[in-house]
């Protein structure tokens, strides 16, 4: 890459960052509150599961987007590339990445469990059990994060066998380990899928269409479109950190140079691979017509006033089936005198 093309890309970074901050945390906490206070038509384990989601991708925006990536491009000694903040920055982003990178996994392995058996269905159909999870998923990711803290020195690897290890273990269980099985259990869901709908007709299955299976069904097309974006968006990143560090896992090798193709596909996967953490709430926009209504109101404030005309409404019709009520047969009359209308909530 020449001059002129290596000015663009770091300056098309230098907008990017800040931009992916500015729409990603603002996005991803009104997620939260729509999934939290609002009926999106999901079940509860995964409302607690992508609002969980919607959190830790927020807290990984701040310590990698925010602070690693945007601030160090403007401030030209920040304190963080300094001892002990390095460390502790380290421990922050990696228990982020690898909270936001197993709860996808775990969710789509409960959802192929609650496919395959009724027992676990109304096992893990429980939202305490999944709160449980979701906290223990991120406690464990910080655990495992520690040892970043212990590898670098003034935000430089140290020089050790022990550093390579690390990195190596880091790489799988972030990127490595939790594509490979969002693709495995996907592709089983929809085996069983395929192989649940030719037990039945098109007549049964019209038939057994209902509520439950409605929010199942919304539930799975979420899964399936979160999980398809997790993995088209990480992958890259896994390949090119896995040609970094073994074809050119040398010393003096300048990760700046962007002659060198390598360096610059690196970066472009680190772009999308943080791009992740910002796309839930398109993607729910676009599968889900109960979250884009949800959301209208919400924005509008409209589903008050709905729920003011609907008691209105109710309130109306009573009134006149009490005025049109016809007298009993029996001869004795009764008159309705209505004197008083309480509008309640």
């Amino acid at each position: 890459m020449t001059g002129s093309g290596v000015s663009v890309l770091v300056a098309v970074q230098k907008v990017y960052y800040p931009l992916l901050c500015s729409v990603g945390i603002p996005a991803n906490l009104f997620t939260f509150y729509m999934i939290c206070f609002h009926k999106c038509g999901m079940s509860e384990s995964a409302m607690v599961y992508l609002s969980c989601l919607a959190i830790v991708d927020t807290f990984y925006l701040v310590w990698v987007i925010l602070i690693d990536l945007t601030l160090t491009f403007w401030v030209l000694q920040p304190f963080w590339h300094s001892h002990p903040w390095c460390g502790i920055l380290s421990f922050l982003q990696y228990g982020s990445l690898y909270s936001s990178s197993w709860i996808v996994v775990v969710f789509t392995i409960e959802r192929f469990l609650v496919l395959r058996s009724t027992r676990a269905k109304q096992h893990f159909s429980k939202a305490g059990l999944t709160k449980l999870m979701c906290v223990g998923i991120v406690l464990a990711s910080h655990l495992v994060s520690v040892p970043m803290a212990w590898i670098n020195f003034v935000c430089h690897y140290r020089d050790a066998t022990y550093s390579t290890v690390i990195v190596w273990i880091t790489t799988f269980l972030s990127g490595g380990v939790p594509i490979v099985l969002v693709i495995i259990f996907n592709y089983l869901i929809g085996y069983h899928l395929s192989r649940a709908s030719n037990l039945f007709t098109k007549e049964e299955r019209r038939v057994m269409q209902g509520r439950s299976r409605g929010v199942l069904r919304r539930t799975l097309l979420l899964l399936c479109t979160v999980s398809v974006a997790f993995v088209v968006l990480s992958l890259p990143r896994f390949v090119t950190y896995c040609i970094l560090r073994t074809k050119y896992n040398e010393e003096d090798f300048n990760r700046n140079n962007y002659s060198i193709p390598i360096n610059v596909a690196g970066d472009v996967a680190n772009m999308l691979q943080n791009l992740n953490s910002t796309t839930n709430f398109l993607l729910y926009c676009m599968v889900s017509r109960r979250f884009r209504r949800e959301m209208v109101s919400a924005l509008t404030c409209s589903s008050k006033a709905r729920q003011h005309v609907s008691v209105r409404t109710y309130s109306t019709m009573k009134v006149f089936s009490v005025a049109e009520r016809r007298a009993p047969p029996s001869g004795s009359h009764v008159t309705v005198a209505l004197t008083n209308i309480k509008l309640t909530d």
